[in-house]
């Protein structure tokens, strides 16, 4: 089991703690979508110069926040006041908030990809002659905006080159250096170091110390608290859509955490007995799949771990952690080139496509379960033949009523509320679609199964019917990898965990130590070891 404090870097806060008013101020935030409450009630102050690091588990309510801040929730559409340097704003479009100062670099990028590097850059901004845009200016502002975000490695960068041709990593320079061009009293950054290299995370961090100097202010939102710690003046921590304190950048990483997590440091996983596990059934083995659009970058790198009969494996980890793509892989669906070795059951295998993993055993229960993993306008019955048609038929016909016999059985067994079986599976609720996913996969028996968030969109009780026929499949023999990005989750079902962070595993806790504190701290602090 790997196991360690993360060591931090020394900052002293450049800012008072106690903050009466600032550059922006929001008072008394409160979003809500049908059936969730994304934000209550937060009230946040920025000061002038300031960099502040927002941070929470995914679905704490971040991106909703800085998206009112940035016009992208307009006003009307949430209950609150944002202040710019003490005048209240009614922005209803980011081109209001740009107008007032606000410069917003989302996580998802909003770049024009069939258009230039040099035209995205100046996009908004085109300087013209008579009412002509001016090529040379054009590429002459564009040279300097990255120029001063790449330095002398600018100079290698063509112009000229659609937008689309690139990595994600020089796209999100380029939403950086944008942001960075503007005379924005402040800038808020959503995970820019994602696709970042070391060079560019530390032309980037002296960039925006720079500006800081200079009295722009930052909303810096990272997973990473090591770089929150060396950057930041404050940090400001959500949970579940709320505020639930400010702490200076040099507060233990612990404190942070147990904020963002409800828990304390001694509030772990009381140890319950756990499955009784058989042979190994999964065994991986240097497992790499490389990032879809940089060639020299693995969104899974060098993973080895194995998974017994009867057991349930977890991957936490923080987004882009690698846990999808894993699975991915493994059924073989990946976006890109895979290494490594598998073994089922014994048998190593070749999984280059859905069939080859079916062959061997496995069966694949996807995070959309609309898009990827049911036919929503096919009946409940069609459904849960998809994935035994071969079984099911006989000279290449499905035989009815068989396939009828064992679409019965599957909805006894999982309790599928449904009025009949030729009822479209779209008219269903989330939890009975879930059910209706994993249970295509049971007449195969399959030997190993590969949950990516299984309860995801689903109500309390079906989660906890789900919780129940996973415990009941391992307890046939089954062997589980789950990912899941809800705690609670993993501590209820895994018998250990796998934590991932950036690709790699960054730590192993097993049933007795695993509880929410303890994987957050190996998913979001670096300096992690092997023991």
């Amino acid at each position: 089991m790997i196991s360690s404090t993360p060591q931090r870097r020394s900052h002293t806060p450049s800012t008072p703690i106690p903050v009466a008013s600032g550059i922006v101020e929001l008072r008394k935030i409160s979003k809500e979508f049908p059936g969730v409450r994304a934000l209550h009630d937060v009230s946040l102050v920025i000061e002038p110069g300031e960099v502040l690091g927002l941070v929470g588990e995914n679905g704490a309510g971040k991106s909703t926040l800085i998206k009112i801040l940035g016009g992208v929730y307009g006003a009307g559409t949430f209950k609150g006041e944002v202040l710019i340097a003490g005048t209240q704003q009614a922005f209803r479009s980011t081109r209001d908030a740009r107008a007032a100062g606000i410069a917003v670099v989302h996580q998802e990028l909003s770049l024009v990809t069939e258009m230039s590097i040099a035209d995205n850059l100046v996009l908004g901004r085109e300087p013209s002659r008579f009412g002509i845009v001016d090529g040379n200016r054009v590429q002459a502002m564009a040279r300097d905006m990255l120029v001063r975000v790449l330095g002398p490695d600018a100079g290698a960068i063509d112009l000229a080159t659609p937008v689309g041709h690139l990595g994600v990593g020089i796209q999100q320079i380029l939403e950086i250096a944008r942001a960075l061009a503007d005379a924005a009293r402040v800038i808020v950054l959503d995970e820019p170091t994602a696709a970042l290299s070391e060079r560019e995370i530390e032309r980037l961090f002296a960039l925006i110390r720079e500006r800081r100097s200079e009295g722009t202010s930052f909303i810096y939102i990272s997973h990473r608290l090591d770089e929150v710690a060396t950057l930041c003046d404050r940090v400001a921590v959500m949970r579940d859509g709320e505020l639930v304190g400010i702490r200076g950048a040099a507060a233990p990483t612990d404190e942070i955490i147990s904020m963002m997590t409800g828990k304390e440091l001694g509030d772990v996983h009381a140890p319950t007995a756990g499955a009784v596990v058989g042979d190994p059934m999964l065994q991986v083995s240097k497992l790499r799949v490389a990032h879809p659009a940089l060639p020299d970058r693995f969104v899974v790198d060098g993973l080895t771990f194995t998974v017994h009969a009867g057991e349930v494996v977890a991957l936490a980890g923080a987004m882009g952690a690698g846990r999808t793509a894993t699975l991915s892989a493994l059924f073989g669906v990946a976006r890109s080139a895979v290494t490594g070795t598998v073994v089922v059951d014994g048998r190593p295998v070749s999984l280059r496509s859905p069939a080859d993993a079916i062959a061997a055993g496995l069966a694949f229960v996807p995070e959309d379960r609309k898009g990827a993993g049911l036919v929503l306008g096919a009946s409940v019955a069609d459904n849960l033949a998809l994935s035994a048609l071969p079984k099911l038929s006989r000279l290449g016909v499905v035989d009815a009523a068989r396939a009828e016999h064992a679409a019965l059985a599957r909805v006894r067994e999982l309790a599928i509320k449904v009025s009949g079986l030729t009822v479209e599976v779209a008219t269903l609720s989330g939890g009975n679609q879930q059910k209706v996913v994993i249970g295509k996969w049971l007449e195969l028996a399959p030997r190993v199964l590969l949950l990516d968030e299984p309860t995801r969109g689903v109500d309390v009780g079906a989660k906890v019917e789900i919780y129940r026929l996973i415990e009941q499949l391992t307890a046939q023999g089954h062997a589980v990898l789950l990912a899941s990005s809800d705690l609670p989750e993993i501590v209820r079902l895994a018998d250990r965990v796998l934590v991932l962070r950036e690709g790699r595993l960054a730590g192993e806790l097993c049933r007795g130590a695993i509880d929410p504190l303890s994987i957050m701290r190996l998913a979001m602090s670096a300096g992690q070891e092997e023991s």
